[in-house]
């Protein structure tokens, strides 16, 4: 948390190897990212993390199946275990009767479980999520936090959440506070 240009997404941008940092190392699996060579950070990016995005960036000409899939493709998953994984985050979701409608079909909220699904694709250990509650209605919102805590409890997967919202940061169990770049506060939430 923090004010508008405080480096939040900055060090989200860093944490999920898009971004470089000015100074300072960064650790990932007991590994120095900043001395990884651009081929080893796109192999732990695409084996450990998904972003999570307030704009939601779903590729509008494609359905919410092959929105979903496309990372797969990416990391030539075979069209059996792709088609597996598709079929459980439809299901998970409730979305198997929406798979063949485009993103502009979608409510907010939709679109915004069709971006967590489409991380949830490849696997990935971490979900970076720069305020992706920031365009929903309350109830929506709600949703998607209560998603991202089960997520977390039951399947073991580590949320880090760019917010404004004190509510939305509740729902965490840390909390950083940023300003100008460096962390001022770190709380332990519960």
């Amino acid at each position: 948390m923090g004010p508008s240009g405080a480096g939040k997404s900055t060090l989200l941008n860093i944490i999920g190897m898009l971004e470089e940092p000015t100074y300072g190392s960064y650790e990932f699996l007991g590994e120095d990212v900043t001395s990884l060579n651009e081929r080893k950070r796109i192999e732990l990016y695409r084996n450990h993390i998904g972003f999570v995005f307030q704009a939601y960036h779903l590729i509008d000409e494609m359905t919410v199946y092959e929105n979903i899939e496309a990372p797969l493709l990416y990391k030539k998953v075979g069209s059996a275990e792709r088609a597996s994984r598709i079929a459980d985050l439809l299901d998970r979701f409730n979305m198997v009767a929406k798979k063949d409608l485009f993103p502009n079909q979608l409510s907010g909220g939709q679109q915004q479980l069709v971006g967590i699904a489409r991380a949830l694709a490849a696997q990935p250990s971490i979900i970076l999520a720069d305020e992706p509650t920031g365009n929903l209605q309350s109830a929506q919102a709600e949703e998607i936090m209560t998603l991202f805590k089960k997520l977390n409890q039951e399947d073991g997967i580590t949320i880090i959440q760019v917010t404004h919202s004190e509510k939305n940061a509740q729902y965490g169990n840390r909390i950083l506070h940023i300003a100008d770049g460096v962390v001022k506060e770190d709380v332990v939430v519960g």
